[in-house]
């Protein structure tokens, strides 16, 4: 079974949920939908879990909102 996931991914999975995630909700909701063994790659990093894609997403602006809440910011993803 493949447990490996594109970043892209998560964000289109967060896109299409419509809700607005903190850092937990976010990583309990790729728990579920993705596997709580789930790893994550991009186009430049490898081999992370659901809590480390989430800080390399913020690292990068893929988010809009603060900690309290936030969503994608669509104009921030690349379409690769």
């Amino acid at each position: 079974m493949n447990n490996q996931f594109h970043g892209h991914d998560v964000l289109d999975f967060m896109i299409a949920s419509g809700e607005t995630y903190t850092r937990t909700t976010l990583a309990g909701a790729m728990h579920a939908k993705f596997g709580s063994g789930a790893r994550y790659h991009t186009c430049s990093a490898d081999n992370m879990t659901a809590e480390q894609l989430i800080e390399f997403l913020v690292s990068r602006g893929k988010f809009q909102g603060g900690e309290d809440g936030f969503t994608v910011a669509t104009d921030r993803v690349c379409q690769h």
